[in-house]
């Protein structure tokens, strides 16, 4: 049996928007987002696509905010004790669903029916949230490897930006051409993934410059470059200083 506590769907927010609850709900959440969103997912903070699903179960941390100038969603709150809702294979992390619209008109149903107060109500609400998590689990099975796999890339590449990343190298990680790889990578993250790379060197250097002694030929290194005057001219670009003169005073 399920009970819908709150439901809401098409709701709005502005790109300021964070929902942080470290100890969860004492209820299921379901989200279904119609725009990317920033999900905190094994202490990481990675921003998945539109038209995502997260089943967050009770008491779990629920951390997600806006990553663009306008965040949009549908949710329930519920309880339940079906085993459909406990054994869903995929809790706590965004997936992306099939057909993420045909989901959106079954919780526009269920809100309908939520607001509803004859005896049929209740029957349907039951019938219409089981349809829901049948077509939650029908997944594009080789779309949601990939979508894992470019996170395991990313997180890779925050990690280690000293290696020698290139476009070629990263595609055969995935076993993926390059061209499909800047084409699924620039879609999922919002960023081009050698621009991800360089904004995560540059990122990294500006940390050592103000957090250590070492001096900017040894950050260039560490930080995955070889030539110098490359180095410079990159960390000009994106921070309008260079690295001595960020590391006395660095802009804001």
């Amino acid at each position: 049996m399920n009970q819908i506590r709150y439901i809401g769907y098409d709701i709005k927010h502005d790109a300021d928007f964070v929902f942080d609850l470290p100890n969860g709900h004492d209820c299921w959440l379901l989200l279904l987002t119609h725009t990317p969103a920033h999900f905190l997912v094994d202490g990481e903070l990675t921003e998945y696509p539109a038209y995502s699903a997260v089943l967050f179960p009770p008491n779990q941390q629920i951390y997600y905010s806006a990553s663009r100038s306008i965040y949009e969603n549908d949710w329930i709150r519920f309880d339940s004790d079906a085993n459909a809702v406990h054994t869903f294979p995929i809790q706590g992390e965004p997936f992306s669903p099939q057909d993420p619209e045909y989901c959106h008109q079954i919780i526009k149903l269920l809100a309908w029916e939520h607001a509803e107060t004859n005896g049929q109500s209740n029957e349907i609400i039951q019938h219409l949230l089981s349809v829901l998590f049948k077509k939650l689990l029908v997944q594009d099975t080789e779309n949601l490897a990939i979508q894992h796999q470019l996170v395991q890339l990313r997180k890779e590449i925050y990690n280690s930006p000293e290696k020698e990343w290139s476009v070629k190298r990263m595609a055969e990680k995935l076993h993926i051409s390059p061209s499909y790889l800047q084409a699924i990578y620039k879609e999922r993250f919002g960023i081009s993934c050698m621009n991800d790379v360089i904004n995560r060197r540059i990122n990294y250097a500006q940390d050592q410059l103000l957090n250590s002694n070492l001096s900017v030929n040894e950050i260039a290194y560490r930080a995955g470059y070889q030539n110098i005057e490359h180095f410079h001219r990159q960390f000009k670009k994106i921070t309008n200083q260079t690295p001595l003169d960020y590391r006395v005073t660095p802009l804001s």
